[in-house]
């Protein structure tokens, strides 16, 4: 298979050396761009941030990424643009360039490139200069000599003189070349379907075949564990595992909805949700990493699925033609085993609407604020009817090999008074529900301590609201 794709404004059309030849390799090696630089080789530094445009909606959308773990069958039929594209014909420096020089934002330069590239896609897509958005387009991007303030000065500066750049100018061309090229569907080890019907067929007819949706944990398998993944199914053209359909009651969020198109969504209904989402990884890794891939590689550290199982989400299954519905904390059987069959793919989960008299928040406790793996992330789902418990689901990620409901402090705490006296009398429960694992991320002692008190800060943010902001022992000031 030969794919095509624009990088910068020159179509290329190349076979990719592998199935699981990554956009950071072919763009060093094969295409001699040094700009983008390799540092972790697993989407955490942002030294090899890309930025890739692809049609939504009758117009180009750009996105920062991580090449380091994008298979290069993904830029297929859409624009790469890394940071030799930046300067134009005559020399001139893009604005965002310009405004890094201007600011003295650059020191050692071998994470600049990937900052600029950063910093160009929200050139591209801002539509204000919000300080809270300019953040988290950066928390993906380490500067390693600290250089932090002038960065942000360098984004304020070109937002503040927002003008349209090359590639505004050249956006009719770029879209009608992206228009005229025909999909790559099939090639030896790599296989492309573009709807769930085709892919339901590849995968019955290959159920030993890798499925990469967002590659932000399958890429890790190739660059850090030098696995060989042949055959390959990629998800990203499957039209279908992209929508989220909204009725009065209920969300029903296909497998491919990446947490940068899911988290507009959630906001209205789940502030917690969301906010536990936009601490997800980074900008680069939300415009590629799905919901169905976060739940079925089965992680028990995976952030999205405790949030789904205490809000009671229903899992959608498909073989064939055949659907299969479970409870989504049903689907996770023990670290490594999921209930998937052979050929069985994830295509979408059902989650019910907020109802009255229910109350959810979560919490994710981590190294870093930013851009961390959780050592705990509790979810707790409550209703409340005159002063009792009418019925409530917590569940919780890092305690043990999978994500998991507290079933016994759950009974315990089940129609008893809102109170802090029954709270306390449903710690101790915490013991039968989960044995907490121990690894370099924290003891099993420092787990089943911060579990019990998730529980105390859940019942006194909505018993005391003033306490919301100023209760320490979890969250950001916990390790402060």
């Amino acid at each position: 298979m030969a794919i095509q794709y624009l990088l910068g404004n020159k179509l290329q059309t190349v076979e990719p050396a592998a199935p699981t030849e990554t956009v950071l390799d072919h763009l060093r090696q094969r295409q001699h761009r040094m700009g983008t630089k390799e540092g972790c080789a697993e989407g955490d530094c942002g030294a090899c941030t890309v930025v890739v445009a692809e049609i939504e909606d009758g117009a180009l959308v750009y996105r920062a990424v991580n090449s380091c773990i994008q298979f290069v069958g993904t830029l297929d039929g859409k624009q790469l643009i890394t940071v030799e594209d930046l300067q134009a014909e005559d020399g001139s420096l893009h604005p965002v360039q310009q405004a890094m020089v201007d600011a003295h934002a650059s020191q050692c330069g071998f994470c600049t490139p990937g900052i600029v590239m950063s910093l160009f896609a929200r050139y591209k897509n801002a539509k204000a200069d919000d300080a809270q958005q300019t953040a988290d387009a950066l928390a993906g991007n380490l500067c390693r000599c600290t250089g932090y303030g002038p960065v942000i000065k360098a984004a304020e500066l070109s937002l503040a003189a927002r003008v349209p750049d090359r590639f505004d100018i050249a956006h009719a061309d770029t879209l009608a070349i992206l228009r005229h090229i025909a999909p790559a569907k099939v090639a030896p080890g790599y296989f492309a379907p573009r709807s769930t019907v085709e892919l339901a067929e590849l995968y019955a007819a290959h159920p030993d075949a890798t499925l990469v949706a967002g590659g932000t944990d399958v890429g890790l398998w190739v660059t850090k564990q030098q696995r060989r993944l042949d055959p390959i199914i990629s998800l990203g053209a499957v039209a279908d595992l992209k929508e989220i359909v909204e009725t009065p009651t209920h969300l029903t969020i296909g497998a491919g909805v990446t947490y940068a198109q899911l988290l507009p969504t959630l906001a209205p209904h789940w502030p917690d949700f969301a906010e536990i989402v936009r601490r997800l990884g980074s900008t680069q890794i939300r415009n590629v990493a799905t919901i169905g891939g976060n739940i079925a590689n089965g992680s028990p550290i995976g952030d999205g699925p405790p949030c789904l199982i205490a809000l009671g989400a229903t899992l959608i299954l498909r073989r064939g033609a055949h659907h299969r519905c479970m409870p989504l904390e049903d689907y996770f059987i023990a670290y490594g085993r999921q209930d998937r069959r052979p050929g069985e793919f994830v295509e979408a989960v059902h989650v019910p609407k907020p109802e009255p008299g229910w109350h959810f928040r979560a919490h994710k406790i981590s190294k870093r604020f930013d851009q961390d793996i959780s050592a705990v992330l509790g979810a707790f789902h409550v209703k409340h009817e005159a002063g009792r418990i009418a019925d409530i689901r917590i569940a919780f990620g890092g305690m043990t090999g999978t994500p998991k409901r507290a079933l016994a402090v759950e009974a315990a705490l089940r129609g008893k008074p809102w109170s802090g006296a029954t709270i306390a009398q449903a710690l101790p429960f915490f013991d039968i529900d989960y044995q907490p694992i121990c690894d370099m991320r924290a003891s099993a002692a420092y787990r089943g301590k911060i579990a019990r008190n998730l529980l105390r800060k859940f019942h006194l943010e909505l018993t005391q609201p003033e306490m919301e902001s100023r209760v320490v022992f979890a969250g950001r000031q916990a390790h402060g």
